[in-house]
């Protein structure tokens, strides 16, 4: 437990761990690989991951990121994002006779595979994530005759299932766990039986950031989370901090959104990023906080991470893999 400071004391905790997860770091280093490896342009299916910095970074290096496979043109190589697709964009990049890279988590593609394996049982699995969201899209994709949408505790009395003893619940891998639990818990009181996946879908990444913004969350006077609005896991970060007692918690890009005013009758600043946020931008809000008068900065660990997952296959190929698909 960090030690209450002295109320003259400007100080800041640092969340430990934030920022790349696992599955963010392979995707991006997946696709500076194929730019590598392959040569400019490579085609990115969306943003690689949700963060503004990070696609413009990639971008300047000449990724060029397109909402629909329709827009790659044939014969080109295009990366589906960490988030995760749907079995019919694979469908529709081999109409489009395109080389496929699949930086998809392989946390998300376990959920997809857990969705396969409950429709294959015929379940009723009740999907609880954010309507709209690139990974619920490409979940939901695996067997939308079997997966039902739950956005949160307040959808659940719309449920309407086949047999109520037969029904399982996933998750989208970055909301936060406890909204994700009061779902469960809403579900459970309708369908008693119901049936938990095999292991949490929550990312090991979502949690321990959660868990350290919790733990620094009511010692701060202000929390400061880096990472961009449509990132869903830095979104819940901001709703952690608030409901651990933090007085006050913003989202913000980079130290330039920061608002000076945020800072009137502060002692303690809490700082942390989204797990799609790079290091050089937490640095950049500590360089900003610590002219002015923030430069006591103490850690807050939660946990240890040594996650690591292997590049996606496809780039291990030295060959073009379009060029691949063309040899007899």
């Amino acid at each position: 437990m960090t030690p209450p400071a002295p109320q003259h004391r400007k100080r800041v905790l640092l969340a430990a761990p934030r920022g790349y997860c696992a599955g963010v770091d392979r995707a991006v280093i997946a696709v500076e690989k194929a730019l590598e490896q392959y040569g400019a342009p490579v085609y990115v299916r969306h943003e690689i991951v949700h963060n503004k910095y990070v696609v413009k970074t990639l971008e300047k290096k000449g990724a060029i990121f397109v909402e629909e496979t329709a827009e790659v043109p044939e014969g080109n190589i295009v990366i589906f994002s960490a988030h995760g697709v749907a079995p019919v964009v694979h469908d529709e990049a081999k109409r489009g006779k395109l080389a496929t890279i699949d930086a998809t988590c392989p946390l998300v593609t376990k959920v997809h595979k857990e969705a396969v394996r409950y429709a294959k049982e015929d379940f009723d699995i009740l999907l609880i994530g954010h309507e709209g969201h690139e990974e619920v899209i490409g979940t939901s994709g695996e067997a939308p005759e079997h997966i039902t949408l739950v956005d949160g505790p307040e959808d659940v009395a719309n449920v309407e299932v086949r047999d109520p003893d037969k029904v399982v619940w996933l998750s989208q891998t970055t909301l936060s766990v406890d909204e994700t639990m009061e779902t469960v818990d809403a579900i459970k009181g309708r369908f008693p039986n119901l049936l938990s996946p095999p292991s949490d879908d929550i990312c090991y990444a979502t949690q321990n950031r959660q868990r350290a913004v919790k733990e620094m969350g009511a010692e701060a006077d202000l929390v400061i989370v880096v990472g961009s609005k449509n990132s869903s896991n830095s979104v819940r970060l901001v709703e952690v901090a608030l409901g651990a007692g933090a007085g006050a918690a913003y989202l913000v890009d980079g130290a330039e959104e920061i608002d000076e005013s945020w800072l009137e009758g502060v002692t303690t600043v809490g700082l942390t990023s989204g797990a799609s946020v790079p290091e050089v931008l937490v640095h950049g809000v500590l360089d900003w906080l610590a002219e002015r008068g923030y430069e006591d900065v103490e850690t807050v660990k939660a946990a240890e991470e040594h996650q690591h997952f292997a590049l996606p296959r496809e780039l291990t190929r030295r060959p073009h893999p379009a060029r691949q698909r063309e040899t007899p």
